[in-house]
């Protein structure tokens, strides 16, 4: 067999099927080790949010929603890739489970925004802002309706989403960032 014998087309695209596939799975470990770097409290600040940006700002709205999936799925099934290394049906349902459910409706968000209107980061932006206040709202529903005790809109959202709006926002500009600068060394 000949060394320099070039590519199939089909090779080429199994290839690029493949690569895509390790990425998918190297940003939901990601997301992971960002969700282990945490401040606890009763919403825990973490740097998961981070994670689904980055994800979504390095492998597009599509693949990066498929690895904030992954992350979620890894989850539910009880590996400890959340915060507190918790894991399981129980962290993914319980009363902040809707915030990180939540992770998985801002990539949809993302992904739809770059779909229409391509990549440029004004839309990565703009989407960004969309998908957190989606998943801010998406969380905040979630925990009334499964909190037992007497609790408003109001005050979950003090606790839940207002600490959390100018580092999820911070988190949003870095993820840009970061995926500019290492989006380029991976094309090359």
């Amino acid at each position: 067999m000949e060394k320099n014998k070039p590519k199939t087309d089909h090779q080429s695209k199994t290839g690029e099927k493949t690569l895509r596939l390790a990425y998918t799975g190297i940003l939901a470990a990601l997301m992971a080790v960002c969700s282990w770097i945490s401040i606890p409290a009763a919403v825990p600040f973490t740097l998961q949010t981070f994670g689904v940006f980055l994800a979504i700002g390095l492998l597009g709205g599509k693949q990066g929603t498929a690895a904030v999936l992954v992350y979620i799925l890894l989850a539910a099934v009880g590996f400890p890739v959340l915060a507190g290394f918790r894991g399981g049906p129980g962290a993914i349902f319980g009363v902040t489970g809707g915030y990180l459910l939540g992770f998985l409706l801002c990539g949809l968000c993302m992904w739809t925004a770059e779909h229409f209107f391509g990549k440029r980061p004004l839309v990565f932006y703009l989407s960004g802002i969309l998908g957190l206040l989606v998943c801010y709202l998406f969380g905040t529903l979630w925990y009334l309706f499964l909190y037992t005790g007497a609790t408003s809109f109001a005050s979950v959202l003090s606790v839940c989403v207002i600490p959390f709006i100018l580092p999820d926002l911070l988190k949003l500009w870095l993820a840009a960032f970061v995926s500019r600068r290492l989006g380029a060394a991976l094309r090359r």
